[in-house]
């Protein structure tokens, strides 16, 4: 992991001590809300349906244990909302017809699909405290909102990938060094995200952000980048263009310079719905390319190319991210491990099960990547109770030499597991309810909060996503289904990538009443889904009470299709789209209105 300056502590203490004094004098009366807003805002603080909403910056993913249980202790003491206001939000959610509220939860962190972390329930006049907190373990919420570049993503097994090519962490660091507080881009037309990986296959869904970064080497073994511009979801799918297929390592800080400038320049800031890059990019196709490259040429020529990397830079930032040492590890041999593993395995079906699923290998023959999956019956996809974090930071430091990376899938991954390990870790991870083997499963869904917590949501996602997960509890089923990704978004700004999901479902207000569309076919770019693309609807939207009814249908066409071996994605490219969307729209209810039971 990256390992903070001197500087860099200085930095975040200093602006954690900053916004103490805006807080108070927000509470003083000394600033106006409109004056406030802002100041908060750039600190990760917004204010959603019911209370204060705070997102934890989670750079590249990356967090090591101090960190999780500073996160837990957040959860613990801070998330927690007066009693009354708790009940006013219970009792509102109570009264939505046509889907039964799910029991709002606090004392909980919510992994999301930017890798970062958020609360929803911190009082405001606590989160001063709370930055501190935060700062303590070289942490913040700089930059997780607003029209600037937010947090930098990248592949949660870089560095240990097995098909990697280059280890993208040095550059991911680099960018956000160069991105956090760049006064030029400071006020973008609109939010600007970036991906990184530096992997065969594409674990970071690169095509669908603003910028795409593929690090890869040349025929003649030189590092460099392939660029891609203008993906994104929201009303408007797009995946991102290339627009450079190799750029040398060294210039990539002068030529996103370059990209976002033209972007803040010729960037529509009329209309919010218009501003995101992919609308500029997608109206001006090679004018944009060309005014890009101008301004690069600009920069090399007339700047003197000063954001050039050198190599003593890069060395510098690269020396954070070697192997770290796994101390009183004496690695049994490969022979002895397979036996160990195989006596495990043919003793208790679900730890097979788990190394099939939740188990990835290692670039060290000797070590495992593990996922803890986060994702179970009675609790919201991504939530990670207090106890549970810091439980995950003593697995951590136990398995993982205090090292863990949060998923775009919103899972918690340890990339450092010794493989004669693997049977304890998952006894101790079971105990926890964190070693349920649906990796990559129908119930690792990805969902939004929603309507429940998020004030631009259409409809809930949480009841929707409980709904299927009660439906699916057999692995038995899981495992004959195989692989699907399924991603559930509250509303079209597809918090939830809904676009990218084998099974998309979208929630849509329609009456006042909470309706929900279903899309097909989507693919975030991973190995298993193939070239990224946003889904097709199968139809007219469908009441809460219809959802697990068609998602049900749409399976059982592929069960009744499939070839051996087939997965759903494929299996929809290869039989079409009419047979999965004539099977949805006949599992429409007599009426309409008809409530989600829980059991349903």
């Amino acid at each position: 992991m990256y390992q903070y300056t001197d500087f860099d502590r200085r930095f975040i203490r200093e602006r954690a001590s900053q916004y103490r004094d805006q807080l108070t004098r927000r509470l003083n009366g000394q600033l106006a809300e409109e004056e406030f807003r802002p100041l908060r805002l750039q600190n990760g603080w917004y204010v959603q349906r019911y209370a204060p909403m705070l997102r934890v910056a989670v750079p590249y993913g990356e967090l090591n244990s101090a960190q999780l249980r500073v996160l837990a202790r957040i959860a613990r003491e801070f998330d927690r909302p007066e009693e009354a206001l708790f009940e006013a939000a219970q009792a509102k959610q109570n009264a939505i017809g046509g889907i039964p509220a799910p029991a709002l939860s606090h004392g909980y962190a919510h992994f999301t699909t930017r890798q970062n972390l958020q609360y929803n329930w911190i009082p405001l006049e606590k989160s001063a405290d709370v930055m501190d907190l935060l700062a303590s373990v070289d942490m913040h919420g700089i930059q997780t909102s607003g029209n600037c570049i937010r947090n930098i993503t990248a592949d949660e097994r870089a560095g240990v990938a097995i098909d990697e090519i280059v280890d993208p962490r040095p550059f991911a660091e680099i960018l956000r060094q160069w991105s956090t507080l760049h006064p030029e881009f400071a006020f973008l037309p609109r939010k600007f995200k970036i991906a990184i990986s530096g992997a065969q296959e594409d674990r970071a869904a690169t095509a669908w952000h603003d910028v795409g970064l593929h690090v890869q080497r040349n025929a003649a073994g030189e590092v460099g980048f392939r660029v891609m511009v203008g993906g994104g979801m929201g009303r408007t799918p797009i995946t991102g263009s290339v627009i450079r297929e190799f750029l040398p390592w060294n210039q990539i800080l002068n030529f996103l310079e370059a990209v976002v400038r033209v972007y803040n320049r010729f960037g529509r800031r009329d209309n919010k719905y218009k501003a995101r890059i992919k609308i500029l990019v997608k109206a001006e196709g090679q004018a944009y390319i060309d005014q890009v490259e101008a301004e690069y040429q600009r920069i090399l020529t007339q700047d003197g190319a000063p954001h050039t990397i050198s190599q003593a830079e890069l060395d510098r930032v690269s020396a954070s991210f070697v192997p770290p040492a796994l101390l009183n590890t004496t690695y049994a041999s490969a022979e002895s491990v397979h036996s160990l593993l195989a006596k495990t395995a043919d003793d208790d079906i679900s730890f097979a099960r788990w190394l099939q699923q939740n188990v990835a290998p290692h670039r060290d023959p000797h070590l495992r990547v593990v996922t803890l999956s986060f994702k179970r019956l009675g609790q919201a996809p991504g939530d990670a109770t207090a106890d549970q974090l810091d439980a995950s930071a003593q697995l951590v430091d136990t398995f993982s030499a205090g090292e863990a990376r949060v998923s775009h899938d919103q899972n918690l991954v340890l990339p450092w597991v010794a493989a004669q390990d693997l049977p304890a870790l998952y006894k101790e991870a079971k105990a926890l309810g964190l070693a349920k083997p649906n990796i990559r499963m129908l119930t690792d869904m990805i969902a939004c909060p929603g309507g429940d917590y998020c004030d631009l949501a259409n409809a809930r996602s949480l009841p929707i996503a409980a709904a299927i997960t009660e439906r699916y509890q057999d692995l038995d089923e899981l495992f004959d289904l195989g692989e699907i990704d399924l991603h559930i978004s509250g509303c079209i700004n597809s918090c939830g990538h809904h676009h990218s999901g084998h099974i998309g479902i979208l929630g849509v207000d329609k009456d006042g009443k909470e309706w929900y569309q279903v899309t097909l076919g989507g693919s975030d770019g991973s190995a298993l889904s193939g070239e990224p693309k946003p889904g097709k609807v199968v139809g007219p939207s469908f009441s809460s009470a219809e959802v697990v009814d068609v998602i049900e249908a749409v399976l059982q066409v592929y069960s009744d299709e499939r070839q051996p071996g087939e997965t759903f994605i494929d299996a929809v490219q290869r039989v079409g789209f009419e047979p999965f969307k004539a099977a949805a729209n006949a599992a429409r209810h007599p009426s309409d209105d008809e409530a989600l039971s829980p059991a349903a």
